[in-house]
């Protein structure tokens, strides 16, 4: 009976036992961690469901194939294998590694191992137990990030529901010059700077209460009494009932970004040179003077000036010395006005005076704004003082008076327009602005645009005025530009050479000049009679104040291989400001050759001093005091004086204007023997001037040049 019961139970032990296996199996597969069996050799006898996902392979690509150092970075792996050398008999727990799956994505894990050896200490199998620390990880790196966050170069401060301080970070007390125990306990309206109203504080509690949260520009009191300017952001920290509990604030301190942001504002609507408004600010006060004046019935005016030497100073002197005169041009002009006028700098030597309320009645504003006008110019043609010496600019103005429904650029361009009018004049004079000056205007925008194409077209040539000696003898002529545009009338070189200088197209010109006179030069040396002659060019002065001016002109010389000593370059008076600078290119040209001619003579501002320094080889009498000899006895006095300090300093003297025999004889009679004018010839073309030198024997070579 006993042998028959056993029998019985056997059966249900084994499906026990069945079930129980099948649980356990079940339970391993399907843990929420991943688990896996290493056969003696190491290889996969067993991987559950969970670890098999994080590889990326079915069991039949890992059991018996693979190991776990397969699935392992460099560095993980060289960890693995030193712990497993180490520990491997007693094992070890929770070594962090990095696993690699099929699709090349790595996940951080938690390996625990444990091996199993026989009685003799051969390695049997081992099993390891392995959990997913990713969602670990980066719980850990938040707290990081928000440890980092909260110890950043921003000032942090938690307080209370009533605001009292509960903690604060390293930056709060570098920004506020408290420590955190003098800070925790403490209202934050212990920083209050006392500038903002309580209007302003109510604002904000009632943003916080609305909204949870305030931000804005807001100024504190460090600890030692320093004001500073913050950018602070308030947030509200409710429960879970929506109780608030707690605020956080950060402020960033913006004192030196406020400064910015006025030096900014000061670049944006003020001269940097002068400090005047600029033309953002003036047309912003001229619309607020239209405003004003078209309701309170008063006046208003636009006063445009520019001076009228300036561009002599730039060229001649230097943008610093440039820069000395236009602050003292602007504070003459600050001075001559009313505290309530703006002055402001459109920029150059521009300036614009715009007068406000000048009282009615109507026909007086053009009286008013004249007077005011005349007093600004007055302060502006006294000397200025560069270089320790006397220089004269005077100045141009236009003047417009503000009338409703102009636009105020209108308004200014009418003053502009004014102001080219003055100059006109020969400046140092206002004038009021005419209709019709608008008319000139687009006439002169067309002018320029068609001179900067005029070079292109080879609109330009030389006319040539010859130069006479006393016996009647052409020596030499001056090479003068002319301008035929094609389909029009030839534009006099009184209009289109001032506009070539403004424009800064003189400079291309000027160098097609000294080419094209070079070119000749170089043609008459091919002919006996015409290899002796000399061809005079006007230099302006920004062409003469290029660094490389003499290196144009040599490279010119050698290009044509022409001889230097039959080519002469006319300069100004008023480029001979800065002596040294003109002396030093001067004497460059002169060592190879080049002749040099003061042009115009008596009419600048040269002294004999500077006179003498220059290496001159002649004077030309300018044609003014030529052409008055006879009616003004001055004239003829300067003319005498003339001749006699170019004799003393044995200097050529030649007169330019001459047009009748009784000036003719004049002047060769006070021994000024070389002439230039109608009545030795008008300028004219290279044909015409060779046809005449068949009509006058030419000055040999040899003979001294005065003869």
């Amino acid at each position: 009976m006993a042998d028959s019961a056993v029998t019985i139970e056997r059966p249900d032990v084994q499906a026990r036992l069945a079930g129980l296996s099948a649980s356990i199996q079940a339970l391993y597969e399907h843990a929420p961690f991943g688990t896996h069996t290493l056969a003696a050799d190491g290889t996969y006898l067993q991987v559950n469901a969970l670890q098999r996902a994080w590889l990326g392979l079915p069991p039949d690509a890992l059991l018996g194939k693979k190991t776990p150092t397969d699935f392992l970075t460099p560095a993980s792996l060289a960890k693995y294998q030193k712990h497993l050398s180490a520990y491997g008999s007693h094992g070890f727990a929770d070594l962090e590694l990095d696993i690699l799956g099929q699709n090349g994505s790595t996940r951080p894990v938690s390996l625990t191992y444990s091996g199993n050896r026989d009685a003799n200490g051969n390695h049997q199998t081992s099993r390891s137990v392995l959990f997913d620390l990713t969602a670990h990880n980066h719980r850990v790196e938040q707290q990081r990030v928000a440890a980092l966050a909260f110890d950043s170069l921003a000032g942090m401060c938690v307080t209370d529901s009533l605001g009292h301080v509960l903690q604060v970070n390293r930056a709060f007390t570098t920004l506020t010059g408290y420590s955190a125990e003098e800070a925790q306990g403490q209202p934050m309206s212990m920083l209050s700077s006392g500038r903002h109203n309580q209007a302003f504080y109510s604002a904000m509690w009632a943003s916080l209460q609305n909204h949870g949260s305030w931000q804005g520009e807001i100024f504190n009191r460090r600890k030692d009494g320093q004001v500073i300017a913050e950018w602070l952001s308030i947030s509200a920290i409710s429960n879970a009932d929506g109780k608030v509990t707690n605020y956080t604030a950060t402020f960033y301190d913006i004192t030196a970004n406020r400064a910015a942001q006025d030096q900014i504002s000061q670049l944006a609507y003020f001269d940097p040179l002068t400090q005047l408004p600029n033309r953002r600010l003036l047309l912003d006060r001229l619309a607020q003077a239209a405003a004003s004046t078209s309701r309170s019935g008063k006046g208003g005016a636009v006063l445009f000036i520019d001076l009228d030497n300036f561009k002599t100073v730039n060229d001649t002197l230097g943008h610093d010395e440039g820069d000395k005169l236009l602050l003292q041009a602007a504070k003459r002009i600050r001075s001559a006005v009313r505290e309530t006028d703006t002055v402001a700098r459109l920029g150059g030597d521009e300036f614009v005076v715009l007068l406000d309320g000048l009282a009615p009645p109507a026909a007086d504003f053009i009286h008013q704004a004249e007077k005011v006008g005349h007093k600004v110019l007055k302060a502006l043609a006294l000397p200025y003082v560069l270089r320790n010496k006397d220089f004269l600019c005077a100045a141009s103005m236009g003047v417009t008076i503000l009338v409703d429904g102009t636009t105020l650029s209108a308004l200014l361009q009418q003053a502009d327009l004014a102001m080219y009018q003055a100059k006109k004049k020969g400046g140092n004079t206002l004038c009021f602005f005419d209709p019709a000056m608008q008319n000139s205007l687009a006439e002169r925008v067309g002018l320029e645009q068609d001179l900067r194409r005029a070079l292109g077209l080879q609109q330009f040539q030389l006319y040539f005025q010859p130069q006479f000696n006393r016996h009647d003898q052409i020596v030499g002529a001056e090479a003068l530009l002319r301008w035929f545009p094609t389909g029009r009338e030839p534009v006099p070189p009184a209009v289109f050479i001032p506009l070539a200088e403004e424009s800064g197209l003189i400079l291309p010109i000027g160098q097609w000049v000294l080419e094209t006179a070079c070119q000749q030069l170089k043609a008459w040396e091919a002919q006996p009679h015409t290899q002796a002659l000399q061809l005079a060019i006007n230099v302006c002065a920004r062409q003469f104040a290029q660094p490389d001016f003499t290196d144009q002109v040599t490279r010119t010389i050698a290009q044509y291989a022409i001889d230097p000593t039959r080519l002469k370059l006319e300069i100004t008076e008023s480029m001979v400001l800065d002596v040294e600078d003109v002396v030093t290119k001067m004497n460059t040209l002169r060592a190879v050759g080049v002749r040099f001619s003061m042009d115009d003579f008596g009419t600048g501002y040269s002294s004999l001093s500077s006179l003498t320094k220059l290496p001159l080889g002649q004077l030309k009498i300018d044609q003014s005091f030529v052409h008055n000899m006879h009616a003004k006895p001055i004239d003829a006095v300067i003319v005498r004086t003339i001749i006699g300090m170019a004799q003393s300093l044995g200097l050529e003297v030649i007169a330019e204007g001459v047009e009748t025999e009784d000036q003719r004889a004049f002047l060769i009679e006070n021994g000024c023997l070389l002439l230039q004018g109608y009545l030795c010839g008008k300028p004219m073309t290279i044909h015409a001037f060779e046809a005449l030198l068949t009509q006058h024997a030419i000055r040999p070579a040899s003979a001294p040049a005065m003869d």
